[in-house]
């Protein structure tokens, strides 16, 4: 998918909200209020992701791997609501900022949580032509305002996006780690999905 149809997209998911970009040169398109501070959120409950692919695994393993990288940030304390555990079941998972003040102190009752973070994979497809497609949004239970949200497609195929997989494993793994060590990040699943995961969460940045 082209980067011009991925900004439409988000565009209008986000209905003409901010847009920012980060780790180039390959664009990633995120949304961050403006008008909130996310150091201001004391806890997240992150509701397990929903699945739109034929692999029923991978949503627990994104969600894990989300979890993991937003924990590194430091921002917000975070739980998990799992798929297994009854309540992630009531949870709306197509969240809108459309409920009202009593659903809204509800739900931070229930999750014991300032705000609520949700979405789906989209999208996904192994080895030898990897890529995910994630949708990630973060809401205030507050006020049932926006506070973050993400769309994006990562294609192992890439040639920016491996640019940026061999950027990551240089600064997180091990610094000038051979090509075998890079190439895993596009060959093994779970290291692509750890990737994905912490560029996702790099725009959970402080608005400029």
């Amino acid at each position: 998918m082209g980067k011009q149809i991925l900004f439409l997209m988000l565009t209008l998911i986000l209905a003409g909200c901010g847009m920012g970009k980060i780790c180039e040169p390959a664009p990633t398109y995120y949304y961050i209020n403006p008008h909130k501070d996310l150091n201001a959120v004391g806890r997240v409950a992150l509701i397990e992701l929903t699945n739109d692919s034929s692999y029923p695994q991978i949503s627990a393993d994104v969600t894990e791997a989300i979890f993991e990288a937003i924990q590194k940030k430091q921002k917000f304390g975070l739980t998990v609501i799992r798929q297994n555990d009854p309540l992630w079941r009531s949870m709306p998972h197509q969240m809108s900022t459309a409920y009202n003040f009593e659903q809204l102190s509800a739900m931070r009752d229930t999750l014991k949580s300032d705000a609520v973070l949700f979405g789906s994979v989209t999208g996904y497809r192994p080895y030898p032509h990897m890529f995910i497609a994630l949708r990630l949004k973060l809401i205030d239970l507050s006020d049932g305002q926006l506070l973050w949200a993400i769309e994006q497609v990562w294609d192992a195929t890439d040639k920016m996006t491996q640019n940026n997989i061999k950027n990551f494993y240089d600064h997180n793994i091990l610094p000038g780690c051979d090509s075998l060590e890079e190439k895993l990040g596009t060959v093994s699943s779970l290291k692509f999905i750890k990737f994905v995961a912490c560029e996702a969460a790099e725009t959970l940045q402080d608005k400029k």
